[in-house]
């Protein structure tokens, strides 16, 4: 039986071996198929303007993907591209509307139609947004990862409800949504099942590419990101909402296999587009596979593979480094809060838990998303469980639940990281705080341990997390409870009953 873990890191070691020399045939296949040829290019000069209420609009940027350039006073453009480069698009202005009255994907790029003397035209008349977006909010779902029409369902009758009852939450705030990648699983013809159901919430969404949204059979990284760009337009693009200046990245580089890696022409883009952002702004880039994450510790091993980071994350940090930056993710299938690089990384827990087997991912954390608030240039998290009220943020596990500490209670508090305070009560007294360690949740343990569980997908294992905290109560100890505080001073309490 090969599980989860060892199929990613067998993912990680073909794509080492085929950045060796004379390994891309081995991993490419038969040269009997050869890929064939990009079309030739030809220059293309592009003139448009860019209006917000009918008002030209200076200084947003205007990008044919890879290239970036600035409107100016009267919101008028010019931009040199080539054929290869399909579209142009730009970074919406903080105080422009998404243009989605419906909800569902934004649409924010332009199909180039060049006339016979090598131009083309492009016009963006913007709406006013109509309301000021410095308080505003966003749900980060990682994974829906759809694999049937029934899962396609699920995440229809549960996600969405949810969605909209924590958007009715948040009362009247300027709210998006964006999808953190595996948006289907390995099912393109699923992406309109996906895109229904994020419509239903009424809520703009942003989309973010992951390695089960490409086409599988593409034999280059660029051919593999078709069915996204069909479904959505370009995979790397940015946006800006009250103070903060949000970037949709793709980090997955596919060769038949795949890696995470950022190509230098994403790079490059980057680059330009910050060049318009001034120092010291946040900026919060959203991609599928996390910059870093630290689960090949937990599991022993000395560094992760290729398909478990960004091979080339020093490239982005150092393109972020001016700026206040956040990298949110998915991927992992679990919550894992850090900071690498100068720049906090949030891996958030999988909209279908672990794979649509059961209630929680391996890692214990409830099937959900994370909720975002942002008043000014300050973010707070919560993470949200579907069906569950938004104070549910752990669960505690009596005495013996864990067999590597049997006379321990174990809280998983899935949303911390090491500035969250968690202290236990031991029959009302304050006995002090829990001990961080790592280990597994016991309930993903009793779902997911063993060849023959789940039955639907027996390859899922339970993970080793860092989010567990443990305590050993009195021998006469008959209530436990464990308060969690986060950075931001919400208290959340759970409690268990000990012995008769």
């Amino acid at each position: 039986m090969i599980d989860r873990r060892d199929f990613m890191r067998a993912a990680g070691l073909a794509a080492a071996g085929w950045l060796l020399p004379g390994a891309a045939t081995r991993v490419l296949g038969a040269p009997a198929r050869p890929v064939a040829p990009p079309a030739p290019w030809t220059p293309l000069r592009v003139r448009g303007v860019v209006r917000v209420g009918g008002v030209g609009r200076a200084g947003v940027a205007v990008t044919d993907g890879l290239t970036v350039a600035a409107t100016g006073a009267d919101g008028a453009f010019e931009l040199i591209t080539t054929s290869r480069r399909p579209n142009v698009y730009l970074s919406l202005p903080a105080d422009a509307d998404f243009g989605t009255p419906v909800g569902g994907p934004v649409r924010f790029h332009q199909r180039l139609h060049p006339n016979k003397a090598g131009e083309a035209a492009a016009a963006f008349d913007l709406t006013p947004a109509g309301v000021d977006s410095e308080r505003h909010a966003f749900f980060l779902l990682a994974d829906p990862q759809v694999q049937t029409p029934a899962e396609v369902r699920l995440f229809q009758t549960e996600t969405v409800a949810d969605l909209k009852a924590s958007a009715a939450r948040l009362g009247d705030q300027p709210l998006f949504g964006v999808s953190a990648g595996d948006l289907v699983y390995d099912h393109p013809e699923l992406l309109a099942g996906y895109t229904a159901a994020v419509t239903a919430t009424g809520l703009p969404f942003f989309q973010v590419m992951g390695n089960h949204d490409v086409d599988r059979d593409a034999r280059t990284d660029g051919r593999s990101a078709s069915p996204f760009m069909r479904a959505f337009g370009p995979a790397h693009y940015s946006f800006n909402r009250g103070a903060v200046h949000y970037v949709v990245l793709d980090d997955i580089h596919w060769f038949g296999g795949y890696i995470g890696y950022i190509d230098q022409s994403q790079l490059e883009w980057l680059a330009g587009d910050l060049a318009l952002v001034e120092p010291g702004r946040t900026v919060v880039v959203f991609v599928h596979i996390p910059p870093y994450n630290e689960q090949h510790a937990r599991h022993g091993r000395e560094k992760p593979n290729l398909a478990e980071v960004v091979g080339n994350r020093e490239a982005l940090y150092e393109i972020l480094e001016p700026y206040r930056a956040y990298a949110l993710c998915g991927h992992m299938h679990e919550c894992e809060y850090l900071r690498d690089g100068g720049v906090d990384i949030h891996i958030g827990g999988a909209v279908c838990g672990a794979w649509w087997t059961g209630p929680v991912c391996p890692d214990g954390t409830p099937r959900g998303y994370t909720v975002y608030e942002v008043r000014g240039v300050e973010l707070t998290r919560r993470y949200q469980a579907v069906g569950r009220p938004p104070d549910h943020q752990l669960r505690v596990y009596p005495v013996g639940s864990d067999p590597e500490s049997p006379d321990e209670i174990v809280a998983n508090v899935w949303g911390a990281d090491g500035s969250w305070r968690i202290i236990a009560y031991s029959d009302g007294l304050r006995a002090g705080e829990m001990t961080r360690r790592t280990g597994c949740d016991p309930l993903a343990v009793e779902l997911y341990a063993g060849d023959d569980r789940p039955a639907k997908h027996p390859w899922v294992e339970p993970t080793r997390t860092d989010h567990l905290f443990y305590f050993r109560p009195p021998p006469d100890a008959r209530h436990v409870v464990v308060e969690a505080t986060d950075p931001w001073g919400r208290v959340y309490t759970e409690s268990v009953q000990l012995g008769g």
